[in-house]
């Protein structure tokens, strides 16, 4: 019978950890910092769990407390049998300081100083505890807006106003998020976080958000003209991308006249290949019918410029979590996971499946075209440019 294999848990190192949450405080995903650190990304969430996301406060030794040095020379002390007093002045020490360090780490046979060292800022770690766990008027109340959904933004917010003169009825929505987040607080129930809009385990870092929502010198959606708004006019796309299984994805444009759909390939992505992607598409249409394209605030499209430059087609941004401004694309991707169900890894379809996929939804009939197909519309379209 063989020998059965041991694993051992790498943890990390103070440096590590340090460099972990400097990422993480930029905003850095956890396959991001994982990469960077060579860990696995679950890894780095184990690490990052127990705080709720949130970075645990710098540890700072007391200046009256007894330093390794010095309790290194109160074992050298030991070992030559100084007296307690003459180690004590020594060290510039009460020897009522001295005597006590040594008998709570197992008198003077047994001591030793780094145990005694790492023993002592073990027990310093007492937290203080937080203004919700203090005062239970405040938690109950916070508690009760949470249940209806208030954001704690929101309850600081209300408190002030209904309490402006009492200290003790405010408290601040940090307070109320690390209540949240940090379980070992023990203040507010877990179940409360499924009460927040975001519903995440643990908190992200602020950046994150912006980080993945800022397209340098993008068009937002509201600067479109009013022509494209009411789709009197052929040639204005909306797009998108299609996502399945092991990263794989799928562009999808719509034509908000005609509601016709073109698929594109994409073998990952990053903005350089969607970018040639849409270039390649837009070569296949007369001029008159791809005037403009409306995108999500998905960093693929972060090079819209060079595709501007090269097809001299408008490219207008959505506002931050608003995909109805983008309606027909929405409404075609729904359609679309008829043939593409969520879990399917869409790189296993070639271009050639792809199209065969859109001209089925191009010839199905649709209500808002008075049961016209979106192909009997769009090559109405086509004629009228010759």
């Amino acid at each position: 019978m063989g020998m059965k294999r041991k694993y051992h848990r790498i943890g990390f190192t103070a440096a590590q950890s340090a460099e972990l949450w400097e990422r993480w405080r930029k905003g850095e995903g956890l396959k991001s910092i994982g990469r960077a650190l060579g860990k696995p990304s679950s890894c780095i969430f184990a690490h990052i769990r127990p705080s709720g996301g949130i970075m645990p406060s710098a540890r700072r030794r007391s200046r009256l407390a007894l330093t390794l040095a010095e309790r290194e020379e109160i074992s050298r002390g030991l070992v030559t049998d100084r007296s307690v007093r003459a180690m004590a002045r020594a060290l510039g020490r009460s020897p009522s300081t001295v005597s006590r360090e040594i008998g709570r780490n197992d008198g003077s046979g047994r001591y030793r100083a780094a145990a005694a060292d790492k023993r002592a800022w073990k027990q310093a770690l007492r937290p203080k505890p937080c203004k919700l766990a203090v005062h239970d008027q405040l938690r109950q109340a916070v508690a009760a807006k949470l249940e209806r959904n208030w954001s704690p933004e929101q309850i600081a917010g209300w408190l002030k106003r209904m309490h402006p003169g009492t200290e003790a009825c405010h408290v601040s929505h940090e307070t109320i998020y690390r209540s949240l987040y940090v379980q070992a607080r023990g203040v507010l129930k877990k179940e409360l976080l499924q009460h927040l809009r975001s519903r995440r385990p643990i908190r992200r870092s602020r950046h994150a958000t912006q980080k993945g929502r800022q397209i340098a010198n993008a068009v937002s959606i509201r600067e479109r003209p009013a022509s494209i708004e009411d789709r009197a006019v052929p040639g204005h796309w909306e797009g998108d991308l299609l996502c399945g299984s092991k990263n794989s994805n799928i562009v999808t444009l719509v034509e908000r006249h005609s509601r016709y759909v073109m698929l594109a390939k994409v073998p990952n992505r990053e903005t350089q290949t969607v970018v040639n992607a849409l270039i390649k598409q837009a070569r296949k249409l007369p001029d008159e019918l791809y005037k403009s394209l409306t995108w999500d605030r998905g960093k693929e499209l972060a090079d819209h410029k060079r595709f501007t430059m090269e097809t001299d087609i408008d490219v207008y941004f959505c506002d931050p979590q608003s995909p109805w401004q983008r309606g027909s694309n929405e409404n075609t991707n729904r359609l679309l996971r008829q043939y593409f169900p969520h879990g399917t890894d869409l790189s296993s379809y070639s271009q050639v499946q792809l199209n065969s996929v859109a001209r089925q939804l191009n010839e199905r009939p649709r209500k808002t075209l008075d049961f016209q197909t979106p192909a009997e519309r769009f090559n109405e379209c086509v004629a009228s440019t010759r």
